[in-house]
């Protein structure tokens, strides 16, 4: 399937659209709760912000990506990833072909007028003065030619679910019912774009996983095949943060920063290596907590609700007695995500 051509997304109207509706006058109910007043003010405030911000006044364009854009285009992702599973209802195995290739044109083609839009703001803001229609162009034929390879990595992930839960009857019911798998997808895509560039679309795609599902994964973090998240409500992954093969994680488990460092006004530093490496094999339950720029050695276990913000030797075990005994104090220093 080839990849989306500019005049023919050009041509294509765009899915998600807002039209202002014709002026009217203020009825009698609009008067009386001061509408025009309070639209008054919120043009004031928007005002003052976009002049806080050096904004351009811009008329009749959009300024950002659209998060109904970027939901639309992850349900259309994920029906062409699973299309038996994922896609329409009354799909059979002899028109697979025809839907993927179908909902690839419509959602590349909408990706590409969000990225667009992104990098139109990237531009503004002095981070690229690049040709954006070209490049964004080559960042959707990177993303689509990449989805055949999220595919093989999201079916590791549904197995090591189906093989890491006794209480699954089916990979079918992996894919179609865990929140840790649907929040995968989510970060495999969001991950992908991120990697690309489109950073604040990849941060659209995984705060709708975060909403839907409880599980908060930066679309910077580094994860590999066979990843799987159990129950899932509250885990929290940070963005530097990298996990290798076949790692099984709880509910309500942070891999964070323990402490941020600031500039010399006491701004936060951006960027810079500040979450947890955790090595292949490893299993974190519930409630644990894991900060700074440490290493869980291959093979650990790290046992519910413990603290840690040191390196974790290859195949240890971790218990909250042990942490105990050994007098580990080191939580008071830890600083979030």
């Amino acid at each position: 399937m080839a990849a989306p051509h500019d005049d023919a997304v050009a041509e294509r109207p765009a899915a998600v659209t807002t039209h202002a509706p014709p002026p009217r006058a203020l009825a009698v109910e609009d008067a009386s709760l001061d509408l025009a007043g309070i639209v008054a003010g919120l043009r004031a405030a928007r005002t003052r912000w976009r002049s806080a911000q050096q904004r351009p006044e811009e008329h009749g364009h959009r300024e950002l990506p659209s998060r109904e854009a970027l939901a639309a285009i992850v349900d259309g992702l994920r029906g062409a990833l699973f299309p038996l599973r994922l896609g329409p209802q009354d799909l059979g195995q002899e028109s697979e072909d025809y839907y993927v290739g179908q909902t690839l044109d419509r959602v590349l083609g909408l990706l590409l007028q969000q990225a667009r839009l992104e990098l139109r703001y990237q531009a503004r803001l002095g981070r690229g003065d690049e040709d954006v229609d070209a490049r964004a162009l080559a960042l959707v034929r990177a993303f689509g030619a990449a989805l055949p390879r999220l595919r093989a990595l999201l079916d590791t992930d549904v197995l090591a679910a189906f093989r890491g839960d006794p209480a699954a009857r089916s990979v079918d019911e992996v894919l179609l019912c865990y929140p840790g798998v649907q929040a995968m997808i989510h970060h495999r895509i969001a991950h992908e774009l991120y990697g690309h560039g489109l950073t604040l679309l990849a941060r659209l795609v995984s705060e709708r996983a975060h909403a839907e599902t409880g599980i908060d994964i930066h679309p910077g973090a580094t994860i590999g095949e066979g990843f799987f998240i159990d129950h899932g409500t509250g885990v929290v992954i940070g963005e530097t943060a990298q996990i290798g093969r076949q790692v099984r994680l709880y509910q309500a488990v942070t891999l964070g920063a323990k402490r941020f460092a600031t500039e010399a006004d006491g701004s936060l530093q951006r960027g810079g290596a500040r979450h947890p490496i955790v090595e292949d094999e490893v299993v974190v339950y519930a409630g644990a907590t894991i900060l700074g720029r440490i290493t869980v050695g291959r093979g650990s276990v790290i046992g519910g609700n413990v603290w840690i913000t040191r390196d974790v030797p290859a195949g240890s075990r971790i218990t909250q007695a042990l942490t105990r005994e050994a007098g580990n104090d080191d939580g008071i220093d830890g600083a979030g995500i």
